[in-house]
């Protein structure tokens, strides 16, 4: 019957009615409506990078009919000096190494970017070549080729491809109605085969079919479909199925062959996929075998019994292998767990009791989720990765783990809760992201599946009280007694909510909790949940309750609390919520405290609360991972820190302040952040590593330090803790190197690797190419002079670490076998190894650097390509000759064999031969001395001298002449030594070779056995019965005449009757030297044996447009045994700097002798002014504005400046990473900021120029921040100043006590009306006034306060406060002290202000005088100015005198003044409360208050020296010690009035000991030295002009 006349019969009524209907269904509907779903869904991200690589590959490696690459043209593009016409008609010239750096630096965003580069590129070639030239052809081609990869992979055909899947599915002939019935079980026999395929694994549990369902992508394998020409799937497969596309189960057998087919011949032998599909294939086989086997009806019946039992398991066979239908939003994909289909007898018995379990639900939820296309996610976690492949790995990863090991520790039960499960499944997956990039596949597969994790365990932890209670112990006693228990814990928390709920307000009998029933509206209040962050009502309580959420007591209390805390935050204090809130945590406390202490948390719940138990708080939970124990150590350092009064710092930072105390700050502060909201960012998992959470604290420190003013209590807290943090962060890192990689290492495990495996390079037979190289000469016959090189010198080199370079290590490879070549015949043994060795060598050079993806430098552009030029020029050169060296040797080699023939009568071979064959009969075997010999047997025979070993001879022949005697024929073996060699040959262990020399010799010679086994036997096998002694090795004969060796290719000697056993292990492959190698040739020594070996470089001159006379300009050059070229950058000497300045050098040139370099400064932080709170990369330079000409004598070393991205992924090879600098922001000193900037300038070299080698890391370097190195040093100025200012508030209590008390003398308080002194500059203790002997210490702590309207005000509204909440800490109560001050009105700070100056004029008054002990401690001004000031304490009046600007006292005694009455002398430093003089520098007035209501300030203060007795012996004593001679006068006053800047040079140790923080900055000046002879000078100038004013 035809096909037209079947589908005819099948969309008649006849067979719809019998049932054909529903096949025309299928095999109609079925593609249509796959095709809509197919367009509908979604399609699959396509990887950006990926496809971007490819494009740029296939570009590089296309190759014309000549095999030769077109993308040699573009690699670069042409030199300005060699082509300067080019820059003129290209205005922006781009090449092949451009884009492939920026594809390295993933700088294209997207595919367009690429496509406009290589379009400009081969544009930029048409418009300037002609349009016959090669440059223009291969640039249309080019642009041909990558526009059509483009359309490949861009625009994927997989849509038309199912477009002509599905109309074969519409043309698919139907079924007859005849045939109904044997499709229907055809169908089922078919989908019985396809699940048998499917449902398949192996003893591990692993799906055999997993790589099958679903083809290969053709972004990530294109090359798949230009090697497969038919492709299929197990997808496929089911839909022909489905459509009845087989009309045989043979047809569905062609398809299995050919997808497994298709698999064998893309993979190689061996592999798993390999493995696989001959799997696939037994199992088809096998399930066919048995379905032919089993009788029909049985059959069909066990067909039908096993759908509808299952469920109709096949539809889900089926859902497996049509992708698409899964949405990969969805937190769990598939929204259920999948199982494995493939489960043993014993699996299968026992998978009822795992499948109720939350540990096995945990870990199938995991294992089983798959993406949109149907894709296991947890695949690359299956099993560890190989040592071998990834020996890095166990290096980062201590504790690693993979499925396959978790799920043999839950077979084995060794999970009790499943948080322990869920800390193996976490410790996987951050050992999979701290390995992998973030941006890898990997990498997100691990996030994803953490979120798959946390997903099904909450979804375990939200099950209803029946599957609670089905974990329970069916003892019905225990359950009573648990239920029972639970009863009472769940009465309790009903009764405490109770409490809250029923409570009514007195009076109005309004209810409290009305207002806490259900959180806020997001319409109507949406700035509500921007400052709350956890949300609480009494609704979500209540549904906590009922449904057992809280697994204790004390967590139904934490919410309670945390809903009254929240109220009390967002609501202003006195209102009605806020109060609300009080009174209701009150009650719920007093309830609880009625209700007694709650029951033993042991005796209450069910296991599966137990389980919830941990997850209510990450902190609470036993099993955290190293993130969260890292996280949660540092978040306590920070909590947990008290100063050495006991006092915790972190108390103000836990919560932000409301609206209603500080609205500004939400003003200020843009990111508002405290240490509860980043508790809670901890409890959700939102820090993915320890910088994050360093940041965010970062972030609240700078908040407080931006917000506060620099001399507040907050300020300092929030350094120090800032200090804390990284303290901790850098004690966590302890041994751990967080920074980059040593990159010299790398190179050379890099070198050593590539020549261990050139070295190791074998042949099909085991022999090692490199064995035949091991006689070149170290000493080149052609060229004596250079320095010996072979390959023991490169191992010597290698082993020394002295390989930097790999261009330098594969100089000296190559030059090594070029030299073998050279020296030997072109069809020599030797001149094939090198050949084959430099192959080899540039293959695995390729697949280490990963053609320069870890290792970019120029001893990658030499290819194959190259060498098989070089190979092939060689032997164009040397086959001539060689052919008449042939014919020579020929001539020669007759007439020895002429002369030999005459002489044939002597040979003892001939004697044995010229005997009659008739007189010997052989033998096999025969017996001597109680011994047996074989032919085959190898034998000790005496040797012809008594200092010789025994020779070894194989015997061939055996034999009894007439007279009895037993005879031997055979071949002799001979020992290294018994041949002529060089003594540069190595030859293997216990090593013989078989000779030309045939001989007979008696039995009664032989003196034992011994074996002689062939090189590829003898390191695996081993003889029976033998000592290791008497066992050789044979690679090679030896030909006497020649004195020449050659491998054997085949062993040709008699049967041996010794049997062959397998060593347990393998011998090492062990080569030994010549007995003839001198001690001295085995190593050659080297001068500078310590050192590297370097580049050959050489001076580079170049040419520059508008150079001055005289002028030669460099592009590399050797100064002072360095090499130097433009581009780098180096250290320049800098006096007064802790570390040098770095210079770029952009300009290198010699001007008479003299070598200049010109180029931009690199400065520190350090030389930078910045907040205390910033942090710095380490390492990290900024670029200045200074662009300077230097001589080269001033630069004292090379470094490295990379930008941020090079310094996260690159390094050159030969700087130290010490010497690696990072640089991303500039420095503008006239706005006191740092910018980032795009980059450095790059520079194009010539081809003489040795360009820097490049390491990438296989992962990019998280680089951390440090402390600004102001950090600790504005610590110290702010401990001095608050210890100051409590003492103060203390002083000041004692103060107003004594206020009553006029008649006590006390002690001088302040001498000036400031505001704060902290406001002007920091106070040093160095200054201060020493302690008088006799004085309370309550007393000498009053000399010491600095008294201003701030510390009055203060003093009063502090017990106020202290009042109001006395709960309060004192750094909250000063947060509070200061937001009233700052609040409080200008005319009421200037009443304290006034009110502060009285005082201190009232005590200025009543100060006592006292016994001087010890003029003041200080450093007088004349001695910093570099004069020596006598020891006297009358002559100068600057020694006991801190000069200040303005008018000064009445008082002041003058240097020849009358003593006061009394004997007293009052110092000068004091000056009235009314006459100021303006400050020497703007901007010093008090912060936060106007101009006209500041008070003018001096440059610096002191406590003032208090009024000292001194005796006029003592005095006038001292007076006549200090006179002398030369001098009329003690002091040199003289000098002092007349002395310069520039006549004083002061030392580094003297400019350190000056009192710079007199002074807040430098201001204008360059050093803090001019600024303060600066001041020097209008101290002078006003001392001069107060002189002439009034007439002193």
């Amino acid at each position: 019957m035809s096909a037209s006349s079947k589908r005819r019969r099948a969309t008649s009524p006849s067979s719809s009615v019998s049932g054909g209907g529903d096949l025309d269904d299928a095999a109609s509907s079925t593609p249509g409506s796959g095709r809509k779903r197919r367009r509908i869904s979604s399609v699959p991200p396509v990887d950006t990078i990926a496809v971007c690589h490819e494009l740029f590959n296939a570009v590089r490696d296309y190759k014309d009919d000549q095999g030769r690459q077109l993308c040699e043209f573009f690699l670069r593009v042409p030199k300005r000096r060699n082509q300067p016409d080019y820059y003129e008609m290209v205005s922006q010239p781009i090449d092949m190494t451009k884009i492939q750096y920026k594809l390295k630096s993933e700088d294209y965003q997207d595919v367009e970017h690429l496509t406009a580069d290589f379009q400009l590129m081969f544009r930029n070639a048409k418009s300037f070549y002609k349009s016959d030239s090669e440059e223009y052809r291969a640039a249309c081609k080019l642009w041909e080729v990558y526009l059509q990869t483009r359309t490949e992979f861009v625009q994927p055909g997989d849509g038309d491809e199912d477009d002509e899947d599905g109309d074969d599915m519409m043309d698919t002939p139907g079924m007859s109605t005849e045939d109904e019935t044997s499709s229907g079980s055809l169908k089922e026999v078919l989908e019985q085969l396809l699940e048998a395929i499917v449902s398949h694994t192996d003893p591990s549990g692993r799906l055999v079919s997993e790589l099958f369902q679903k083809l290969p992508s053709k972004v990530h394998y294109p090359d798949y479909y230009a090697v497969i020409k038919e492709p299929i799937d197990l997808r496929a497969i089911a839909q022909r199925i489905q459509i009845g596309y087989y009309k045989s189960v043979n047809a569905m057998a062609k398809d299995i062959d050919l997808m497994a087919k298709n698999a064998k011949t893309y993979n190689e032998p061996g592999s798993q996929v390999f493995k696989d599909a001959n799997t696939i294939k037994k199992v088809f086989i096998q399930r066919k075998t048995e379905l032919e086997h089993a009788e029909p009806t049985k059959s069909s019946l066990r067909i039908r019994n096993r759908k509808s039992g299952q469920g109709d398991r096949l539809s889900g066979v089926n859902v497996a292998l049509q992708y698409g239908s899964e949405s990969e939003d969805d937190p769990v994909l598939s929204g259920s767990v999948c199982y494995d289909e493939g489960e043993s007898e014993a699996e299968s018995q026992s998978s009822s009791m795992e499948m109720s379990n939350p540990i096995f639900q945990l870990y199938e939820a995991v294992r089983g989720a798959r993406n949109n296309q149907g894709q296991l996610f947890s695949e690359p976690f299956q099993q560890l990765p190989s040592r071998r492949e990834y020996p890095d790995y166990y290096q980062q990863i201590k504790q690693p783990t993979a499925l396959h090991q978790i799920r043999a520790k839950m077979k084995n039960a060794e999970y009790e809760t499943m948080e322990q499960m869920e800390s193996d499944l976490n410790l996987m997956f951050e050992n999979a992201k701290r390995y992998n990039m973030p941006n890898s596949s990997i990498y997100k597969r691990a996030f994803r599946l953490q979120q798959i994790m946390q997903a099904k365990k909450r979804d375990l932890l939200r099950r209803d009280d029946d599957d609670g209670d089905s974990i329970l112990s069916s003892d019905a006693g225990s359950i009573k007694r648990k239920s029972h228990k639970k009863n009472v814990k769940k009465n309790r928390m009903k009764a405490l909510y109770a409490a809250v709920t029923e409570a009514r307000e007195a009076g109005t009998n309004r209810r409290l909790c009305d207002l806490f029933m259900v959180k806020p509206s997001k319409k109507d209040y949406p700035d509500y949940y921007k400052v709350i962050l956890e949300p609480m009502d009494l609704k979500t309580i209540e549904h906590n309750i009922r449904s057992e959420r809280y697994a204790t007591e004390e967590a139904l209390m934490e919410d309670m609390k945390l809903m009254f805390r929240n109220a009390r935050h967002y609501n202003e204090e006195g209102s009605q919520v806020y109060n609300d809130a009080d009174i209701l945590e009150k009650i719920l406390k007093d309830k609880r405290k009625e209700l007694g202490p709650p029951p033993e948390e042991d005796d209450v719940g069910s296991p599966k609360l137990k389980l919830r138990k941990s997850g209510v708080s990450p902190k609470k939970s036993k099993y955290l991972t190293p993130l969260q124990q890292r996280l949660n150590e540092l978040y306590d350092a920070v909590r947990n820190f008290t100063d050495r009064r006991g006092r915790r710092l972190s108390t103000i930072f836990l919560r932000l302040p409301s609206r209603a105390e500080l609205p500004d700050y939400y003003a200020t502060i843009k990111r508002p952040i405290d240490m509860e909201r980043l508790r809670s960012h901890m409890a959700t998992g939102r820090y993915q590593d320890v910088e994050a959470l360093v940041e965010d604290f970062a972030l609240m420190f700078n908040n407080a330090c931006m917000y506060n003013e620099p001399e507040s209590l907050i300020y300092r807290d929030a350094l120090v803790l800032h200090r804390v943090l990284l303290g901790t962060r850098k004690a966590q890192e302890g041994g751990e190197d967080s920074g980059a990689p040593a990159v010299g290492p790398l190179v050379r495990e890099l070198t050593r690797n590539l020549f261990v495996s050139m070295l190791g390079h074998q042949d099909e037979e085991g022999r090692c190419y490199s064995d035949s190289l091991a006689e070149i000469p170290a000493v080149d016959p052609a060229a004596p002079e250079k320095p010996p090189l072979n390959f023991d010198v490169i191992r010597m080199n290698v082993e020394r670490g002295r390989y930097r370079r790999l261009d330098v290590f594969q100089e000296h490879v190559f030059e090594v076998l070029e030299k073998a070549r050279r020296l030997h015949r072109t069809d020599s043994e030797i001149f094939d190894d090198s050949v084959e060795l430099q192959q080899f060598f540039i293959k695995i050079r390729d697949e280490l650097c990963k053609n320069g993806e870890i290792l970019l430098s120029t001893a990658l552009n030499y290819t194959l390509k190259h060498l098989h030029n070089d190979v092939e020029q060689e032997k164009r050169e040397k086959i001539p000759k060689e052919i008449e060296e042939d014919k020579e040797k020929k001539d020669d080699d007759e007439e020895e064999e002429n002369k030999d023939g005459a002489k044939a009568e002597d040979l003892p071979g001939e004697a044995f031969q010229s005997e009659s064959e008739s007189e010997r009969v052989y033998s096999q075997d025969c017996s001597f001395e109680n011994r047996t010999y074989h032919v085959g047997d190898f034998v000790y025979v005496e040797p012809s001298e008594p200092n010789l070993k025994p020779h070894i001879v194989c015997i061939e022949r055996l034999w009894e002449d007439e007279a009895g005697e037993k005879w031997l024929y055979g071949c002799w073996f001979y020992r290294p030594s018994e041949t002529f060699h060089l003594a540069t040959r190595k030859f293997l262990e216990k090593e013989v070779f078989k000779s030309d020399y045939y001989n007979k010799v008696s039995i009664s010679k032989v003196l034992g056995k011994c074996v002689v086994m062939f090189v590829k036997d003898y390191f695996k096998l081993q003889p029976e019965g033998y000592r290791s002694e008497d066992v050789y090795v044979c690679e090679s004969r030896y030909a006497a005449r020649n004195k020449s060796f050659k491998k054997i290719k085949i062993w040709a000697m008699p049967v041996s009757s010794v049997k062959l056993a397998l060593r347990e292990v393998p011998l090492p492959v062990v080569r030994v030297a010549s007995m003839f190698a001198k001690p001295d040739q085995e190593t050659f020594s080297f001068t500078d044996s310590g050192s590297f070996v370097d580049k050959e470089r050489e001076d580079v001159l170049m040419e520059m447009s508008g150079a001055e006379p005289g002028c030669q300009y460099y592009e590399q050059l050797r100064y002072s045994n360095m090499w130097f070229k433009v581009g780098d950058c180096v250290y320049i000497q800098s006096h007064g700097l802790s570390k040098p300045r770095v210079a770029r050098i952009e300009k290198l040139w010699v001007q008479r002798g003299n070598t200049f370099f010109f180029g931009p400064i690199f400065i520190h932080p350090e030389e930078t002014e910045h907040e205390p709170t910033k942090m710095f990369y380490k390492r990290e330079v900024f670029l200045s504005n200074l662009e300077e000409t230097l001589p080269m004598t001033c630069v004292i070393g090379k470094c490295m400046v990379s930008s941020f991205k090079d310094f996260l992924s690159c390094r050159p090879t030969e700087v130290s990473e010490e010497d690696n600098l990072l640089c991303e922001s500039r420095y503008i000193e006239t706005e006191k900021q740092m910018k980032k900037f795009k980059g450095l300038k790059r520079f194009s070299y010539s081809s003489k120029v040795v360009e820097d080698e490049i390491y990438y890391f296989r992962k990019l370097i998280v680089p951390q921040k440090e402390a600004s190195p102001f950090l600790d040093k504005k610590i110290e100025e702010l401990e001095v100043k608050l210890a100051d200012m409590e003492d103060a508030d203390d002083d000041m209590e004692d103060m107003d006590e004594e206020e009553d008390a006029p008649a006590t003398p006390s002690m001088p308080q302040m001498q000036t009306p400031l505001t704060s002194d902290m406001d002007i500059m920091p106070y040093t203790p160095s200054q201060s006034t020493p302690k008088v002997k006799g004085l309370s210490k309550k007393e000498g702590a009053k000399r010491k306060i600095n008294m201003s309207g701030y510390i009055l005000f203060s003093s009063e509204m502090r017990a106020v406060i202290k009042a109001r909440h006395p709960d309060f800490s004192f750094g909250e109560l000063s947060r509070l002290v200061g937001t009233e001050w700052r609040n409080l009105e200008a005319s009421k700070k200037a009443e304290y202000e006034e009110r502060a100056a009285k005082i201190v004029e009232q005590q200025e008054r009543d100060r006592p005088p006292q016994k001087q002990v010890s003029p003041r401690a200080g450093t007088p001004v004349g001695a910093l100015m570099g004069m020596v000031p006598s020891p006297s304490t009358m002559g100068m009046i600057n020694q006991t005198m801190t000069p200040v600007p303005g008018m000064m006292g009445a008082g002041m005694n003058g240097m020849a003044g009358s003593p006061a009455s009394g004997n007293f002398m009052q110092q000068s430093g004091l000056y009235s409360p009314g006459q100021h003089a303006p400050p020497p520098y703007p901007g010093q007035g008090q912060l936060g208050q106007p101009s006209h209501l500041q008070p003018t300030t001096p440059m610096f203060v002191a406590p003032p020296p208090k009024t000292q007795r001194v005796l006029h012996s003592e005095a006038y004593l001292k007076y006549i010690e200090g006179l002398n001679s030369e001098s009329s006068s003690v002091s040199k006053w003289d000098q002092t009035l007349k002395v310069q800047r520039r006549d004083a040079h002061l030392t580094k140790e003297q400019e350190s000991r000056l009192p710079a923080h007199w002074l807040k900055s430098k201001g204008a000046h360059t050093t803090m030295a001019d600024a303060l002879w600066r001041l020097r000078d209008l101290m002078l100038r006003d001392s001069l002009n107060m002189c002439q004013a009034y007439n002193l």
